[in-house]
C-alpha cells in the first residue's frame, strides 16, 4: 500500500546522458547532476513503486542506449541512464511489492527511481548473500552465462571451449560452468593484465591477448588444433570470422554480444 506521508520533493542525484555517443564513450558524454528532484510517494492512479537504488551494474549493452538511433531512442540527451541494479522499495501501489522489499532489475542511474514497468523487475528472495551479487552472478550476467552455456551449448565432458572478452562478467562465469563439465577452456582478452587475470586467478587452461596476434586464425589453431566445440561470442568482427573457420562439425556458438563492433562507424563483416 502507498504511504500516507506528504508529497515533499527531495533531491535526486543522477547520471545524465549529455550527448549521443559517437565512437568510444567519453566522460564528457555524461555528467553527474544533483539538480533532479523526486517525490518519494507513488503518484495516485499508477501501480508503480518508488525505490532507493543501492547497487548499479555498468554493462557493455548500456552503450547501445547512448548512441543516436535510426528510430526512436530508449534514451535522449538530458535524461538519466538506466541499467540493471539492486534497490529497496520505499513506497508501493503495486500488489506484488511492498515497502521494504529488496528488488533487482532495470532501474535508473540515480539515487531514487519511480518504476512502472515490471517486466524486468524481480523481488529478491534470498538475502543471505551480498546484495551486490544480484548485479553479477545472481543477476543479468549470471543468467546470460548460465543460459548460454547450458541452454545453447548442451556441453559434453572434455569439450573444447573458447570465450572471447573472457575477463568480462559473463565470460568469467562461462569458464566456471565449463570447467565444472571437465572442458578445456581458452579465453582471449585485450591486455596483458587481463590475460594474467585469466591464467593466474581465473585458471583458464590457456589465454592470449588478441591484440598481439597478427593472425587470429593461426592463434586459434595453436590452441585448438582439433577445432572448437563451443564458442561464447562477445566481440564479433575478425575474431568471429576466425572462430567460424575453426569450429568443429556440430559445434555451437552462443552470441552474447559484439563489444568490439559497438564503437565502430562501420562494423566489420565476416567473410565466411
Amino acid at each position: 500500500m502507498a504511504s500516507d506521508g506528504d508529497d515533499e520533493q527531495v533531491s535526486n542525484k543522477q547520471v545524465i546522458l549529455k550527448n549521443y555517443v559517437t565512437g568510444s564513450p567519453k566522460e564528457s558524454d555524461m555528467y553527474a547532476s544533483s539538480n533532479g528532484t523526486i517525490k518519494l510517494n507513488v503518484p495516485e492512479g499508477t501501480n508503480g513503486v518508488v525505490v532507493k537504488n543501492l547497487y548499479m551494474s555498468c554493462d557493455p549493452y548500456i552503450l547501445i542506449q547512448m548512441k543516436k538511433p535510426d528510430t526512436n531512442s530508449l534514451k535522449s540527451p538530458d535524461s538519466a541512464l538506466t541499467g540493471f541494479g539492486v534497490a529497496k522499495v520505499l513506497d508501493s501501489r503495486n500488489p506484488n511489492f511492498k515497502k521494504g522489499d529488496l528488488v533487482w532489475g532495470i532501474t535508473g542511474w540515480e539515487e531514487y527511481s519511480l518504476i512502472t514497468d515490471f517486466q524486468k523487475m524481480f523481488k529478491i528472495q534470498h538475502t543471505n548473500v551480498p546484495l551486490s551479487y544480484y548485479t553479477g552472478i545472481l543477476g543479468m550476467p549470471g543468467l546470460t552465462a548460465y543460459c548460454g552455456f547450458h541452454e545453447v551449448f548442451y556441453p559434453k565432458k572434455g569439450g573444447h571451449v573458447f570465450i572471447s572478452a573472457a575477463s568480462g562478467a559473463a565470460g568469467q562465469l562461462v569458464r566456471q560452468f565449463a570447467k565444472l563439465f571437465g572442458c578445456y577452456v581458452v579465453g582471449s582478452a585485450g591486455s596483458k593484465e587481463k590475460v594474467d587475470l585469466l591464467k593466474n586467478k581465473l585458471t583458464f587452461d590457456e589465454a592470449f591477448n588478441y591484440k598481439e596476434e597478427p593472425d587470429l586464425d593461426a592463434a586459434l589453431k595453436r590452441y585448438f588444433p582439433e577445432g572448437i566445440d563451443i564458442y561464447f561470442e562477445n566481440v564479433g568482427g575478425k575474431m568471429l570470422d576466425a572462430v567460424l573457420h575453426n569450429m568443429r562439425v556440430h559445434g555451437r556458438v552462443a552470441v552474447c554480444g559484439m563489444i568490439l563492433q559497438y564503437n565502430l562507424e562501420q562494423p566489420e563483416v565476416c567473410t565466411i
